[in-house]
């Protein structure tokens, strides 16, 4: 079951908008979610700064599908990155043979397919 952030993402981009235009986690954001321990929920949404409604439940369940992806792809990169190592290990890695370093990322992504 896809988490209520990965469903407004996933509203935002079916309105042409980006997650960047949920607006800085401080200060004054465009979105704010809360979980009064009943279950996730948009406590604010701007719809002047974003220029699309506040979705409603019924928009936000039919997004369930893309949201899962989201968030398994999301999950799939951390995993990725974590087996990449860091830039200066890959660095080295490429230095002294690239084709080795090209065919263990490859092992690493085909280990870790995104939907």
């Amino acid at each position: 079951m896809a988490t209520l952030s990965a469903k407004v993402i996933k509203y935002l981009e079916a309105n042409d908008k980006t997650a960047d235009e949920l607006g800085p986690e401080q200060d004054n954001p465009n979105v704010i979610l809360a979980d009064d321990g009943t279950g996730a929920f948009i406590k604010k949404w701007d719809a002047d700064a974003l220029g699309i409604p506040e979705p409603t439940e019924e928009q936000l369940n039919e997004l369930e599908n893309q949201a899962d992806v989201l968030e398994s792809n999301h999950n799939v990169d951390k995993t990725r990155k974590k087996a990449y190592g860091n830039w200066k290990e890959q660095l080295d890695e490429i230095y002294h043979d690239m084709d080795a370093w090209k065919s263990r990322l490859q092992q690493i992504k085909t280990n870790n397919p995104k939907n």
